[in-house]
C-alpha cells in the first residue's frame, strides 16, 4: 500500500468558558481516536494513532458510516501518515501495544495484526459469519495472542445499528450466545476460550497479567444485572468483579495502568447512556442526575475488592484516571471535566466546553490521558464532521 502523507492542520485556540488552550489536531474529513479502553499515545514517542475517512473519497456525516483507515501523526510536527488500507469494522476497533509497534483491528471479514515497524499484516482471524465481532481487540502483554469478543448474528428483522444507540435494548434480549475468542499473532489460528449466554462486549486484557482478563453483559445499565465480569485464560472461568445488588447501574469499566478496575456506578434507573436529545435511549423517566442512591466510581483488584469507592453526586458520560489515579478527565453533557478523587471527597474543576453533539459513538469525546498524565485526547464532532483536540495541562 502507498503511504498517503499529509502535512500538519493543527491550529490552537483558547475555550471562552474557561481560558484553556486547545490544540483542534484535524481538520479534514472524520477522525476517531481509540477507544477510551485503550490509549491512542504511543509510548516513548511524540505521537498519535487514530482513525480517519480522509482517503476514502467520500464527503460523509458520521452517522452515515464513513470508511476509516488506520493513520498516525506526529504531535511534533502534526505530519500525518497512513498505516493501512483496509477500512476497519466501526471507528472503534483498533487497539496497539504500548509502543504502538503492533495494531491489531477488525474489518467486516477477519481481525488482523500490523507490524508497522515490518509493515507486514497478518490475518489471525477470519469472520465466522453466524457471529459478529462485538468489541475492540485487546492484545495480550506477552504479545502472543490477541482476544475479543463475538456475538450471534440474531435473525431478527430489528434494525439494530445506528446513531442514538439504536437497537442497544433490542440486542440484549435478542442476543443468547457470546464469546471470547483468542487469536495467536503469528496468525497460526484461533478458538473460543468461553462461551456466554449473554450479550458480551469490552474485553480487555489485564495490562499485567496475559492469563487475565475482563469483559462485560453488554446491555442497558439498568437491564443488566452483572455487567464485570474477570475471565481466567488458564481455568477459562469467569468470575464476577463488582458483584451488584438491585440499585447498581454499573459500565464503563477499564483496566487503569497499574492493574485495578474502575467502573462507574449510577444507580437504578440509568441507562449508561445519552443521546443528542440529551436524554438516555432506554430510560425516560428518570432524569440525568437525579437519583434515589449517591453515584459513585470504584476501582476493584483482581481477587474483587473493593479498593476504593469515590462519591460522585454528579456523573460523566465516560471517565478515565490519570496514571496514579488521582484525577479523573470526564466528559459531561456540556463540559470536560477534571475530578480529583485524591482526598476523602471528589472535587470537580471544568476543563472546557466541548460541543459534541452525542449523535455517534465516535462523536462522544472519549477524553483520555496520554501515559504519563500531561495531556488529554479528545472528539468533538463540533462543525459536522468529528475531529480531536488535545489539550496540554
Amino acid at each position: 500500500m502507498q503511504r498517503h502523507t499529509w502535512d500538519s492542520e493543527i491550529t490552537t485556540f483558547t475555550d471562552p468558558k474557561t481560558g484553556c488552550v486547545i490544540k483542534k489536531l484535524t481538520q479534514t474529513g472524520n477522525n476517531v481516536h481509540m477507544y477510551f479502553t485503550e490509549n491512542s499515545f504511543v509510548m516513548g514517542k511524540n505521537e498519535i494513532i487514530f482513525q480517519s475517512d480522509r482517503a476514502s473519497g467520500e464527503d460523509k456525516a458520521p452517522h452515515q458510516d464513513p470508511k476509516y483507515c488506520i493513520y498516525k501523526m506526529n504531535l511534533d510536527t502534526g505530519k500525518i501518515e497512513q498505516l493501512s488500507g483496509d477500512v476497519v469494522r466501526s471507528p472503534h476497533a483498533v487497539t496497539k501495544t504500548p509502543d504502538g509497534k503492533l495494531i491489531s483491528y477488525s474489518t467486516e471479514g477477519a481481525v488482523k495484526v500490523l507490524n508497522t515497524e515490518t509493515g507486514i499484516t497478518t490475518t489471525v482471524y477470519e469472520a465466522d459469519p453466524h457471529y459478529q465481532i462485538a468489541s475492540v481487540p485487546s492484545i495480550a502483554p506477552n504479545r502472543r495472542y490477541v482476544a475479543f469478543c463475538r456475538n450471534e448474528v440474531n435473525a431478527s428483522p430489528i434494525h439494530y445499528q445506528g446513531a442514538n444507540y439504536a437497537g442497544f435494548k433490542e440486542r440484549f434480549f435478542a442476543i443468547k450466545d457470546g464469546r471470547i475468542t483468542l487469536a495467536y499473532l503469528d496468525g497460526s489460528g484461533w478458538f473460543d476460550v468461553f462461551k456466554d449466554t449473554h450479550q458480551v462486549g469490552h474485553f480487555q486484557f489485564s495490562p499485567v497479567d496475559s492469563t487475565l482478563g475482563m469483559f462485560c453483559h453488554e446491555g442497558p445499565w439498568n437491564l443488566v444485572t452483572q455487567r464485570i465480569w474477570f475471565l481466567d485464560f488458564i481455568s477459562r472461568e469467569a468470575r464476577p468483579c463488582f458483584r451488584q445488588e438491585e440499585q447498581d447501574a454499573i459500565g464503563h469499566e477499564f483496566w487503569t495502568q497499574d492493574g485495578y478496575v474502575f467502573f462507574d456506578n449510577r444507580g437504578p434507573g440509568h441507562d449508561g447512556t445519552i443521546t443528542s436529545d440529551r436524554t438516555q435511549a432506554v430510560v425516560h423517566e428518570v432524569a440525568v442526575n437525579q437519583n434515589t442512591m449517591i453515584p459513585f466510581v470504584g476501582l476493584m483488584d483482581r481477587d474483587g475488592k473493593l479498593v476504593r469507592k469515590i462519591d460522585l453526586p454528579y456523573y460523566c458520560n465516560h471517565y478515565h484516571a490519570n496514571p496514579d489515579n488521582s484525577v479523573l478527565v470526564g466528559d459531561d453533557l456540556d463540559d470536560l471535566v477534571l475530578i480529583n478523587i485524591a482526598g476523602e471527597k471528589a472535587t470537580h474543576q471544568v476543563l472546557c466546553a466541548h460541543h459534541t453533539s452525542w449523535h455517534t459513538q465516535s462523536s462522544h469525546c472519549h477524553p483520555t490521558w496520554d501515559w504519563d498524565g500531561r495531556r488529554i485526547l479528545f472528539a468533538s464532532d463540533q462543525g459536522g464532521r468529528v475531529q480531536l483536540y488535545l489539550i496540554e495541562l
